[in-house]
């Protein structure tokens, strides 16, 4: 007999195999929203509705420097960034209710970027569950949960189902 999903792997799982629609060759993210035990959106990161996406037109990269601790030692690394795409956390925002979020859980593949991280502090969302860190933002993000009173957590033990994860690429 096989033994059931907890809660967070069950709806961790959704998120996952909500990323396998994104046409991103950089990421795969996917989000959920959840009041509760009722699922309430789904969204993953994509180019605009009706706008060729990375895989059709390619990766629309920036070019952004940031300071880096490299062997102990603070560098000006350069790095480059897909801004074609909208994020999952903006999307799942897009595309629910207000009313909806008020005291709902978010579970999202990857920590928040500190821009989704701003939006979801202010949508009446109480918890985010993530999977995968993102070390860039995540001092001021934990920071800002903090100060906002947003539970913030990570599922280290959780294992994404086959099929659904990418190489990922910074």
């Amino acid at each position: 007999m096989s033994t059931r999903k907890d809660w967070d792997t069950y709806f961790m799982d959704i998120a996952y195999m909500a990323s396998t629609r994104s046409q991103c060759p950089r990421r795969h993210v996917g989000a959920v929203l959840v009041q509760g035990k009722k699922l309430l959106g789904t969204a993953y990161n994509g180019a605009p509705m009706g706008v060729p996406d990375c895989s059709e037109a390619g990766c629309m990269l920036v070019e952004e420097y940031e300071m880096t601790n490299v062997d102990g030692e603070e560098r000006m690394v350069k790095k480059q960034r897909c801004i074609r795409t909208i994020h999952a956390e903006q999307n799942l925002l897009l595309f629910t209710d207000r009313t909806d979020r008020e005291g709902s859980t978010v579970y999202v593949t990857d920590q928040p970027c500190w821009t989704c991280s701003n939006m979801l502090a202010n949508s009446g969302i109480k918890e985010i569950v993530y999977h995968r860190p993102y070390p860039k933002d995540a001092d001021k993000v934990m920071e800002l949960m903090q100060a906002r009173g947003i539970v913030f957590r990570t599922l280290e033990r959780y294992e994404p189902p086959a099929d659904t994860v990418m190489n990922v690429t910074d």
